[in-house]
């Protein structure tokens, strides 16, 4: 049994884009014509989450994510919809933080106004680069005058609470690139920015037509020097790749990285939901392929699996432990329903090798953030 069930969020997926980056391994599909079946799809979309409501259990939605694929190729009008039909089954905190994910180059600027009216008040820009050479190497279709243009319109519309996502690693990057699209991201002051390193993953074209990226020394200098630019630009870094101004972390984030709980509806969406009575964990995951999750014939959910208590203390640890302050041990005991004792052993060695910090905070040190996969280990 869970004495508090955690806050509850909600992921939306929408499947296509207007182009599959090389580097993607995400649930993205290009269209092969210029229409998408928006109806249709915020009908199953609606249809899923009536589904779901059993994970609810009494709670209200603390945050919403609207992520893809490229979410920006459906109109206003869609999700003025799904949010007000949304919002008759649970109710939205006061606070509720709605993000969107926005390709720059796969949006009208004018359109933001009506996303902004249809219940958006946090938007994500897939930035990634704003140099055109680096742009055209992992495949974006925007220009970084398009990116640039995105980001100030937002501005000149008032809208603050902002994330640029910019990657680094990049082919041919040095760390003067590197630090330039880390400036020009500072100098446009979005509340918050994601600063990922490019990984080569599985079942993407980069995967079996690897470019030549920066070696190893080259990017501990990028981390280094990003890293430093960051923090005396009072962007302050709260997760292993999320930096953002005071107070503007993304709260829907944090729900991950906290194992709270969210459901997920779309096509390839995962959720993570806990009861209360009973004590179990779930995770499960809707189908991926567009037409099939469009399908009457076919059910939207794809799979479920319990997790096992043996499996939690990992589970937890994974998500907390990307956080560079951590959390309380009570949150551990709370989240997983588990004693604290199952993770004694365990932290105690991860301390006696320098990768956590104190007996006070589920936290890694600074040698665990950077060695966080042999510190994971330890809990496996």
């Amino acid at each position: 049994m869970l004495l508090t069930l955690p806050p509850l969020s909600l992921y939306i997926h929408v499947p296509w884009c207007v182009r599959k980056c090389p580097y993607c391994d995400f649930n993205s599909h290009a269209l092969t014509d210029e229409n998408i079946p928006e109806e249709e799809y915020i009908n199953s979309l609606l249809a899923d989450f009536q589904e779901e409501l059993g994970k609810i259990q009494g709670r209200e939605l603390v945050s919403i994510f609207i992520g893809g694929g490229t979410p920006s190729l459906l109109s206003s009008k869609c999700y003025q919809r799904l949010l007000k039909e949304i919002k008759e089954y649970i109710n939205f905190s006061c606070d509720i933080e709605i993000t969107l994910e926005v390709n720059p180059g796969a949006c009208e600027h004018d359109r933001f106004q009506g996303y902004f009216e249809a219940g958006i008040n946090r938007f994500s820009l897939g930035v990634q680069s704003f140099q055109n050479e680096k742009l055209k190497a992992i495949g974006r279709i925007h220009s970084a005058e398009e990116a640039i243009m995105a980001v100030t319109s937002l501005s000149d519309l008032g809208f603050s609470n902002v994330n640029i996502d910019l990657m680094h690693g990049l082919p041919g990057q040095t760390k003067d690139d590197a630090l330039y699209d880390l400036k020009t991201a500072i100098d446009l002051s979005p509340a918050h920015i994601s600063w990922y390193q490019l990984t080569i993953e599985p079942n993407t074209f980069f995967y079996s037509n690897r470019p030549v990226l920066p070696v190893d020394d080259t990017l501990w200098s990028i981390q280094a020097a990003g890293q430093a630019l960051l923090a005396e630009c009072d962007y302050q870094q709260y997760e292993i790749s999320a930096y953002s101004q005071p107070g503007r972390q993304s709260r829907h984030n944090l729900n991950y990285w906290k194992f709270g709980d969210y459901i997920g509806i779309g096509a390839g969406a995962h959720g993570k939901w806990s009861c209360k009575d009973s004590g179990e964990i779930y995770r499960n995951w809707k189908t991926r392929m567009p037409k099939d999750y469009l399908s009457p014939r076919k059910p939207f959910q794809a799979g479920q699996r319990l997790l096992s208590l043996e499996e939690r203390p990992l589970e937890f640890m994974m998500n907390v432990l990307r956080l560079h302050q951590g959390v309380s041990p009570e949150l551990y005991v709370e989240r997983t329903g588990l004693p604290l004792v199952t993770l004694d052993a365990t932290w105690s060695l991860s301390r006696k090798k320098g990768l956590m910090v104190s007996e006070r905070r589920l936290a890694p040190s600074a040698q665990g953030r950077l060695f966080l996969n042999d510190l994971l280990a330890l809990f496996a």
